[in-house]
């Protein structure tokens, strides 16, 4: 069975989310707060969690679909006529060799949304729902340009912790081989 990444229509449609990565995305806020603001998600931190997932599909399609086509075909055939259908053969032997690959794309991404500073500063404007990297910046202008450098300080670590959590949970996968998912 060909590989649906070869037809010209998944080309096509791969090809159209790449073109939203040379847009740069301050240039799409504006028209996205429009939009927004016409739903009603103005100054909320679902509308910002939207945008977020919105910039980050891209990459995410770019490396994962890179991330199968890399992979043998031997490997799927093999899976089919062992007695595996399709799905089966991609729970059981493609997504397991594809592992490193989704957490590189899960790291990319919850750093990329993390300390994101630009679109949270757009859409929110209530103090209470100011995202770390937001908060961070308003903590450092003080009254009559006073900063807090010990509140300022902290709110760094604060920042660094889950990042510095999230890889370290994470890393037994890139350390696992490439081809963990044909042993099974």
């Amino acid at each position: 069975m060909p590989w649906p990444a070869s037809s010209s229509r998944a080309r096509t449609l791969f090809i159209g989310a790449l073109a939203i990565l040379m847009v740069p995305h301050p240039t799409i806020l504006a028209p996205l707060y429009t939009m927004l603001n016409w739903v009603g998600l103005q100054n909320t931190l679902v509308s910002v969690a939207l945008v977020l997932v919105m910039f980050q599909l891209p990459f995410g399609l770019f490396m994962m679909r890179n991330a199968f086509e890399a992979l043998p075909r031997e490997l799927e055939e093999a899976a089919l006529l062992d007695g595996c259908g399709h799905l089966a053969a991609l729970r059981r032997i493609l997504l397991p060799v594809v592992i490193p690959a989704m957490v590189t794309v899960a790291m990319f991404a919850f750093l990329a949304a993390w300390n994101e500073f630009l679109t949270p500063l757009i859409f929110l404007t209530e103090g209470s729902k100011f995202t770390l990297p937001v908060a961070l910046v308003s903590l450092r202008s003080g009254e009559l340009g006073t900063i807090d450098l010990g509140a300022l300080q902290a709110g760094i670590v604060v920042t660094a912790i889950p990042c510095l959590l999230m890889f370290l949970l994470l890393q037994r996968h890139y350390v696992r081989g490439f081809t963990a998912g044909s042993f099974r």
